[in-house]
């Protein structure tokens, strides 16, 4: 690879980065007054890595989560290669332009991973892997290309756990095709990376069964290194402290000089190798570390002839090459207005030509023949897709009494016995909760993944177990430890194979319901990168009641609601689970336009991820049911179980486990008021998001805009009381009042739970069927209030 190529390149990208976030920050208008920001120092650090990497090492089945301050340097890579419109270089971190941070969703440019949260770029490159080689060893995925997973991580990242619990789960699944490649500037936002931790870090990737490559030096370096002196110069770099080496670097060729003279310089070659050179050489000589240097890292990658997982320690100078370099507020710091005229001069750019591609280049014919030929781009854009599977129907009987984490494993177990498309695309997966999640009957019938089969020293042994854990290549389930960081980031990872692979998984994990929050930042990467997998949390709620409050969750129902692209339902009965799973194996597949739908006011056609919050309690069930109020109610968010009449004074909202708890409530209200409603909610989430939505609307002009909440709402006289009741807070369901003005009586949990029966818990958090008709009682509407609300008394 010609080394005048990549130097130029690299050149041009370091111009355009760094002019786009001055662009952003000291020539576009401000609306807000405020700094935009961009990173340039961090950018700046991994222009080598990225133009060696990109125009050298890569090919189009590679993918690669650049680091998120790195943005800048990706987008004009991008630009150059004509995958990315100046309109949106100028608009950097402006409404329509390029993202701050590599987006999938949100920038129009060829992003393969998006990040944002350090450290999660990083694990998803690890976790895609195993997912690549999961399709490879099918045979429906047989023909995908292996690529390798690269991370560009910043140094600062290692201090996230994630990258560790990723490490390990590396390691017992035979982690291959993988690079991280760190940008070791030795600064993070607020300072100077601790001295030796690198080899200390080191040793844990060793632990692991990685591959370690030291990138210290550039080609200069090597060079002097040669010279009379020279071992001494590396040496004194080596014992040089990470600050020092900023603080000098930032200080500039006369500094460099006079230390170096002092430490060293009684010596005769050392002298003359430093006098042989200018300031301005030598400085040049100084900051050109591995990571640096082009070429370096050019050939360092393409001596990789392997496919074990390799980490790239690449030594760089932070602000490389601008007159920020070294300083350790440069993190969040810009080059001032003076500081970049001076600068564009230093790189030959003429005033008026700042975004031209090729400013600069003597040579624009035979780099642009040069661009045309690099591998990685040589395929066009990588977003591929794959064809929908038709999803198989659900025949389950559900006329006895069972919970719905029962049913659930139920439903998967019936798919799993046939041969369709769609049983053989799913993968399941679990943080060391797979029988305790209703996933084993699954697992036993379609074994777990591994590249090379291992068999089950218990069934070898005969002896009996309910877990016959057979691991094979054709293995659907992939068992994770005790990590839920890792659970979401290989449920985003699988549920973006159609685009990254061309081959469509339907993803599915559990996991203990309150444990959702532990992989919170995960599950909104994943959302944000537009995954798509259903997630079951389970068992959930107080209902867990033996096993304590660190067991039991109170929050998750919020959460459902609040994740964007994810829609969330906490089913009741078993016949409820099974319409909203049928229509979740759908709604996981679509990718069409945003327009919402009339009936709900939600825009299904676009798809997303769905989070199913199931429990343990068994309820009786109310028997099959095929309505089309009942099965399009489950989807649409709620159905009435009970339908009040003209007159109802009061309505009993529930949603999820408490419904036994409300049913029993309600009969004994009717025995004394006859006209009361029930309403099943399925989902909150759902009913609230079409309920906004169609506000939205209408405030817009559209005065038909309608939402399904509000159609069940309409007759209820003004008088009726709403009481809502679920195994979660109470928030979730308190809005249901305002939808068309009735007073709200929200009862639910607030607190940390403990241990006892579910009859001990549900009582003192007053979810119980006497609580809830006491309070309905003390609610119901007074004859004034009746008298009022039909406008007989003013």
């Amino acid at each position: 690879m010609p080394n005048a190529y990549l130097k130029t390149i690299e050149q041009r990208l370091l111009w355009l980065s760094h002019w786009m976030i001055h662009n952003a920050n000291h020539i576009r208008p401000k609306a807000d007054g405020i700094k935009i920001g961009g990173h340039q120092a961090s950018s700046a650090s991994m222009v080598s890595i990225m133009t060696a990497l990109y125009f050298s090492a890569l090919r189009p089945e590679d993918r690669v989560a650049v680091k998120p301050h790195a943005s800048p340097v990706f987008h004009a890579i991008q630009y150059l290669m004509g995958n990315q419109t100046r309109e949106k270089m100028e608009n950097f971190r402006g409404f329509g332009g390029v993202q701050s941070y590599p987006s999938r969703t949100k920038d129009t440019d060829d992003v393969d991973f998006s990040t944002g949260s350090v450290g999660l770029g990083v694990g998803i490159t690890a976790l895609a892997s195993l997912i690549q080689d999961f399709i490879t060893a099918k045979t429906w995925g047989a023909d995908a290309d292996l690529g390798r997973m690269v991370a560009l991580v910043g140094d600062a990242e290692m201090d996230e756990g994630n990258v560790y619990e990723v490490l390990q789960e590396g390691w017992k699944n035979d982690l291959r095709n993988t690079w991280w490649i760190i940008d070791y500037n030795r600064q993070s936002l607020d300072g100077i990376v601790r001295e030796g931790l690198f080899a200390r870090i080191e040793k844990i990737f060793d632990a692991f069964g990685w591959d370690v490559v030291k990138v210290k030096y550039g080609e200069l370096q090597r060079a002097a290194f040669e010279e009379p002196g020279g071992d001494k110069l590396r040496d004194w770099i080596d014992a040089c402290p990470n600050a020092e080496y900023s603080a000098l670097t930032y200080m500039g060729g006369e500094v460099w000089r006079k230390r170096l003279m002092d430490d060293l310089g009684d010596q005769g070659d050392v002298t003359a190798l430093l006098d042989k050179r200018s300031d301005a050489e030598l400085a040049e000589l100084m900051e050109n570390l591995g990571g640096n240097c082009v070429q370096t890292m050019a050939n360092t990658f393409a001596a990789i002839d392997h496919d074990r997982p390799t980490c790239f320690l690449a030594y760089t100078i932070k602000g490389w090459g601008t007159p920020i370099a070294g300083h350790k507020d440069n993190h969040g710091g810009l080059m001032t207005k003076a500081q970049m005229a001076e600068w564009q001069k230093h790189m030959g750019v003429p005033d008026g030509q700042e975004w031209d591609l090729f400013a600069a280049v003597d040579d624009e014919a035979e780099l642009k023949t040069f661009l045309s030929r690099v591998p990685f781009f040589a395929k066009g854009a990588r977003r591929y897709s794959d064809e929908k599977l038709p999803v198989p129907k659900i025949d389950f009987a559900t006329d006895r009494e069972t919970s719905t984490q029962a049913a659930f494993g139920k439903i998967l177990d019936e798919l799993s016995k046939g041969d369709s498309a769609f049983a053989e695309r799913i993968m399941t997966t679990s943080p060391d909760v797979t029988g305790t999640t209703g996933l084993g009957a699954f697992v036993n019938r379609r074994k777990l993944f591994a590249r090379a089969a291992q068999k089950d020293a218990f069934i070898e042994h005969r002896i009996p177990s309910t877990a016959k854990w057979n691991f094979a290549p054709e293995g659907q389930h992939i068992e994770l430890g005790i990590a839920e960081m890792n659970l979401f980031l290989l449920l985003g990872a699988a549920g973006l194979s159609h685009s990254l692979w061309g081959k469509r998984i339907i993803p599915i994990g559990t996991v203990y319901d309150p444990f959702v929050h532990r992989g919170l930042d995960a599950l909104n990467y994943a959302c944000y990168q537009d995954a798509r997998f259903m997630i079951v949390g389970t068992p959930s709620g107080v209902t867990l009641a033996p096993e304590g409050g660190a067991h039991q969750s109170v929050g998750t129902p919020l959460t459902g609601m609040a994740q964007d692209g994810l829609a969330s339902f906490e089913p009741a009965f078993a016949d409820e689970l099974v319409v909203i799973m049928e229509w979740a194996f759908s709604y996981m597949q679509r990718e069409g336009e945003g327009d919402p739908d009339e009936r709900t006011w939600l825009r299904d056609e676009t798809g997303g991820s769905v989070y199913l919050r199931l429990t343990t309690k068994p309820l009786e069930q109310p028997g099959r049911r095929v309505d089309d109020n009942f099965r399009q109610g489950s989807i649409d968010g709620g159905y009435w179980l009970r339908q009040p009449g003209p007159n109802c004074e009061i309505v009993i909202a529930y949603q999820g486990a408490v419904a036994s708890e409300a049913i029993e409530a309600a009969g004994q209200l009717t025995e004394t008021h006859r006209d009361i409603g029930v309403l099943a909610v399925t989902s909150a989430d759902r009913l609230s998001a079409g309920w906004t939505a169609a506000q939205r609307s209408r405030a817009r002009g559209d005065r038909t805009a309608t939402c399904h909440v509000e159609k069940l709402m309409l007759g209820l006289p003004n008088h009726c009381k709403v009481l809502t009741v679920l195994d979660g807070h109470p928030a979730t369901l308190s809005w249901l009042g305002a939808v068309a003005g009735h007073q709200t009586i929200p009862l639910g949990v607030e607190h940390f739970g403990q241990t006892g029966t579910i009859g001990d818990l549900y009582r003192h958090y007053g979810i119980n069927r006497d609580t809830i008709v006491e309070e309905a009682r003390q609610a119901l509407p007074t004859g004034l209030e009746i008298a009022q609300s039909m406008g007989a008394i003013t």
